[in-house]
């Protein structure tokens, strides 16, 4: 099974309830991805989004530019909650999330992957290792970025904030 980046767009009221009862979360969650999993809506419509495998060339590929934010990660453990696939969630409060997406504004899916081999991956062991191991180009990971641009500026522009786990 593979591990896979998750977000969901939580209203602030919601993020709050969700920091105090992470199961009144995981349920709210997965309530939201069974509904949008019928719908499909655009990035910039949905309420949760997954990056695949992704997440993890994509958090080396930021730490590269000293993005200013954990987008891949988030930054705010949410205690007390169990295991949501390969640990607990953790979180952005909205001023986060509205950070993270001026800075996506200005950092473009093609900058972020730019001058990057997959040997270069495959040497960071970056997450799944087989695939910078064969040679595969980084455009899936660009690809990933570009969705999750306009995810982040609908969030920010709703004053939303961001629950984020691996699944």
């Amino acid at each position: 099974m593979s591990m896979i980046g998750q977000y969901a767009r939580v209203t602030a009221a919601e993020l709050q309830r969700a920091v105090s009862d992470p199961e009144w979360a995981l349920e709210m969650v997965g309530e939201r991805m069974d509904e949008e999993a019928d719908t499909e809506p655009e990035p910039a419509k949905a309420r949760c989004l997954d990056i695949g495998t992704a997440w993890d060339a994509l958090g080396y590929l930021l730490r590269r530019r000293a993005f200013p934010v954990d987008i891949v990660h988030g930054e705010e453990p949410m205690a007390d909650a169990e295991d949501w696939g390969y640990g607990p969630p953790r979180y952005l409060t909205p001023e986060r999330v509205r950070t993270a997406a001026e800075e996506m504004a200005r950092t473009s899916a093609q900058s972020l992957t730019a001058g990057v081999a997959p040997d270069e991956l495959a040497a960071s062991q970056v997450y799944p290792a087989v695939v910078w191991e064969r040679g595969e180009p980084l455009d899936h990971v660009g690809e990933h970025y570009a969705e999750l641009q306009p995810f982040f500026r609908a969030a920010a522009a709703e004053g939303d904030g961001m629950l984020i786990w691996l699944g």
